[in-house]
């Protein structure tokens, strides 16, 4: 009956993914925007009436969209994540006998109950609030845009953490990338439990490159 096709960066992600039931994991990340093109061919490998699209990053959704209007077979729904953590946050929510509309509201709303923020490093030389950023200076972004700059990873996490988490912060979940030891990962956590300890702190591999950390909070 339903399908369901995600963008992922990492052997730990797609894991994830297929693990909630994604049928198709198409490989992107911060220099790989999958196509119009690798959509298709991906709803084209799922054989269900209604197939569910995870772009995973605000620079994918247009693809996904256009996919849309190519396939003719079956009915294409996208729902417009623009993080990793919002699609699982939005296939967490799905609920299996309901009709897809219904489904795209309920999983919509589950990503609006998501914070999330990346830590990885600058790629090259900027300038971020009248601040200088170097090639490889280590940054911290939420969805939209830059919120620390600093020079080391987790100092940026914890800057990141900083500004996502709240008072009605339940479940932070760090997914290390692939240049992050399991040890360090756990020592982040363990400042995360410790400086919030209203929420529940979760670590999973992602093994995602060039980004260090994959912050999701809800």
């Amino acid at each position: 009956e339903n399908g369901f096709v995600a963008v992922s960066a990492g052997q730990g992600i797609d894991n994830v993914f297929k693990d909630l039931g994604v049928d198709v994991v198409i490989t992107g990340g911060q220099t790989m925007n999958p196509s119009t093109d690798d959509f298709v061919r991906a709803i084209e490998k799922i054989n269900a009436d209604a197939v569910f699209l995870f772009p995973n990053n605000k620079n994918i959704i247009l693809a996904a969209e256009q996919a849309v209007h190519l396939v003719k077979d079956r009915k294409v729904v996208v729902i417009p994540s623009k993080t990793i953590p919002q699609g699982i946050g939005a296939l967490i929510a799905f609920e299996e006998g309901a009709a897809p509309e219904e489904n795209k509201e309920t999983m919509i709303e589950a990503m609006a109950a998501i914070k999330s923020g990346q830590v990885t490093y600058a790629v090259r030389d900027t300038q971020f609030e009248g601040k200088t950023i170097k090639t490889g200076d280590i940054i911290a972004l939420d969805e939209n845009k830059i919120l620390a700059v600093a020079g080391d990873v987790d100092t940026a996490v914890k800057e990141l953490a900083a500004v996502l988490v709240d008072e009605d912060s339940e479940i932070i979940t760090l997914y290390y990338g692939e240049d992050v030891q399991p040890e360090a990962a756990e020592r982040t956590a363990e400042f995360l439990r410790e400086k919030y300890p209203a929420a529940d702190v979760a670590v999973q591999f992602g093994g995602q490159p060039l980004y260090y950390y994959f912050i999701s909070v809800e």
